[in-house]
């Protein structure tokens, strides 16, 4: 059983499904539905098993996005993607912890559901556009000019500045020290005048509804003592795990020029279960 292509390539698939999907719950229904897909296929038809695994996740993915999409249009306040704890390690590969960054995939929420898997599949996994238009249903020129389009969409809401690990992970370190103490100047001197923050409570935990901006104004809200406040590792990136009152929550940060321009904030109890064990994650 651990020969089979399924098994092997299992991290991968999980990979595209949540990069497709902004929730290990949904990404793991894709592979459930995926695997018995696959059981029952002749795999002695089967020349490339990993891309043919790749389209049936895509497939999968995209339906259950596609159906998605209409519920979180009545989702309560803002919707975050599901956090995944993840090793330092996956911080090596630079492009893959950017492209499962919290930052990342609430950029992807803007697309539609065929261009986030046309995007996912080619600037994430470097599939080939033949590939893609096989698992979306489209010709492989109307999936180039797809790809273009997505492209251009997300290069215009990404973060403007990459920052190195190194100044991410010393902000990150900043911020967290500055919510153990509650002091606002703290706070105000790691944040950017214009930070905005969006939390996600999704009507299950107490969270603002519509997003925050201005350093004084969110430093006010974040300025209370009594957390217990901890460094982890979320998608590839330094962040934080802050506890009160036994409520948990879990920060994301956008860092740039040294200042933190973005928090997300993630509240909502059913997207925070996958913060003990860290996700297997790989391209």
């Amino acid at each position: 059983m651990t020969e089979d292509p399924f098994v092997v390539h299992r991290s991968l698939l999980f990979t595209v499904a949540y990069e497709m999907l902004g929730s290990s719950a949904d990404a793991e229904d894709a592979l459930q539905e995926s695997w018995l897909r696959w059981a029952d296929v002749d795999r002695a038809q089967v020349r490339d098993p990993r891309a043919y695994l790749v389209r049936t996740v895509t497939r999968q993915a995209l339906n259950r996005l596609r159906t998605l999409s209409r519920s979180r249009e009545e989702y309560v306040g803002e919707w975050l993607p599901e956090p995944l704890l993840t090793s330092p390690d996956v911080a090596e590969d630079i492009e893959l912890a950017e492209n499962v960054s919290i930052a990342m995939l609430t950029v992807l929420e803007t697309l539609g559901p065929t261009e986030r898997a046309v995007f996912v599949l080619r600037e994430v996994f470097e599939v080939p556009y033949g590939e893609i238009a096989e698992a979306v249903g489209k010709s492989a020129a109307a999936v180039r000019q797809i790809a273009r389009r997505a492209r251009e969409h997300v290069a215009a809401r990404r973060p403007r500045v990459p920052v190195s690990r190194s100044e991410q992970q010393a902000v990150v370190e900043r911020f967290l020290a500055a919510l153990r103490t509650g002091r606002l100047q703290e706070l105000l001197d790691v944040m950017a005048p214009d930070v905005v923050l969006i939390a996600d409570g999704g009507g299950l935990a107490g969270a603002a509804r519509a997003p925050i901006h201005g350093a004084a104004l969110v430093a006010s809200m974040l300025a209370l003592p009594g957390r217990a406040v901890s460094a982890v590792w979320l998608n590839g990136a330094p962040a934080g795990r802050i506890e009160i009152d036994g409520r948990v929550a879990a920060v994301s940060l956008v860092v740039e020029d040294g200042k933190v321009t973005r928090i997300h904030a993630i509240a909502n109890p059913r997207k925070l279960t996958r913060l003990d064990e860290p996700a297997e994650l790989a391209r």
